[in-house]
């Protein structure tokens, strides 16, 4: 897992749950759980070859997850396959965000 490709996060699109972040300056690995809107705040779980460990758990803001962690870069597998025009989702996604 450490060896996979880390990039900043842009924004809040990229915090789903489930997704792969590990700190700038730690090689720890951690992954998104749910987003609690009242704390507005990401459960975070430990996360280590393959296991995501639920006995331990923290709240972290989407503020400090933007300065202090990378996530995970991973196309979806229809973009790879080519199935779907990148440019296309890009414009659909800028014409949502305007709306």
């Amino acid at each position: 897992m450490k060896n996979n490709d880390f990039v900043t996060i842009n924004d809040a699109y990229q915090l789903v749950k489930g997704a792969k972040i590990k700190g700038k300056k730690q090689d720890e690995v951690f992954e998104l759980g749910h987003y609690d809107p009242n704390k507005r705040s990401y459960t975070v779980y430990p996360f280590e070859e393959g296991v995501m460990y639920k006995d331990f758990s923290v709240m972290v803001s989407e503020n400090e997850l933007k300065n202090n962690y990378l996530i995970e870069a991973v196309k979806s597998k229809a973009i790879d396959a080519g199935i779907v025009n990148t440019a296309e989702l890009f414009a659909d996604i800028n014409n949502l965000k305007s709306a």
